[in-house]
């Protein structure tokens, strides 16, 4: 079944087995680009980063004005190193490709967390430099500020454990197909669920891809 997100505001409001096309536009990200498999010491590194900054920057803004907008949820640009990397990636998530457990480390990854307004870049190098000041973790020298108009894609929520996400990333390429369009970039994943929180089967991801015409 193939729905419309109506606005900006609904990018993360998908719905399990709906496959929706989202114009996503111009966002601040704070953002770290690393290798290697998730769970891995330089993925836990720039996690680590990620989260100090962006919640100071939204005490920073809290002090400031009295108000603030949610820290929002990680999200993460996967691909494979290699001419076919975002192909291979994608068919390895499909369960159409195997991937031995040693060439994890060919994994490449984009991690980010929007930045909602008012917070911006100057309010970014200023949490940065307190983050830096309370804590230097290993993470924060590779943190940077990146401003991202994803543009046309199509997504759909996964409902269930990250390992499982086969069958929803099939049925997203389906649904964009359908649609009359193709895939284009990488494989991006927004997790709206926490498994240190959450049992597996709960876990709740938004798959997107961005797409063009067919």
């Amino acid at each position: 079944m193939i729905g419309t997100a109506p606005a900006a505001d609904a990018l993360l409001k998908a719905r399990k087995g709906i496959v929706q096309i989202v114009d996503v536009p111009e966002f601040c990200y704070a953002s770290v680009l690393g290798s290697g498999p998730p769970g891995g010491p330089e993925f836990t590194d720039a996690l680590q980063a990620l989260y100090s900054v962006s919640y100071t920057a939204h005490f920073l803004v809290k002090k400031e004005t009295g108000a603030a907008p949610r820290v929002m949820p990680l999200e993460g640009l996967w691909w494979a190193d290699g001419p076919d990397g975002d192909a291979l990636f994608t068919a390895v998530a499909q369960g159409e490709a195997e991937i031995a457990a040693g060439d994890r480390e060919r994994w490449r990854w984009r991690l980010l967390i929007m930045q909602p307004a008012p917070v911006d870049e100057d309010v970014i190098a200023r949490a940065l430099a307190a983050a830096r000041a309370k804590k230097p973790l290993p993470g924060l020298d590779r943190l940077r500020c990146l401003r991202w108009e994803e543009g046309r894609c199509a997504q759909l929520l996964h409902v269930g454990p990250y390992a499982a996400e086969g069958p929803s990333i099939a049925a997203l390429q389906a649904g964009l197909a359908e649609a009359g369009y193709r895939p284009r970039g990488r494989h991006h994943e927004i997790y709206l669920g926490d498994p240190r929180r959450s049992a597996p089967e709960r876990l709740r991801t938004i798959l997107r891809h961005p797409v063009e015409p067919a």
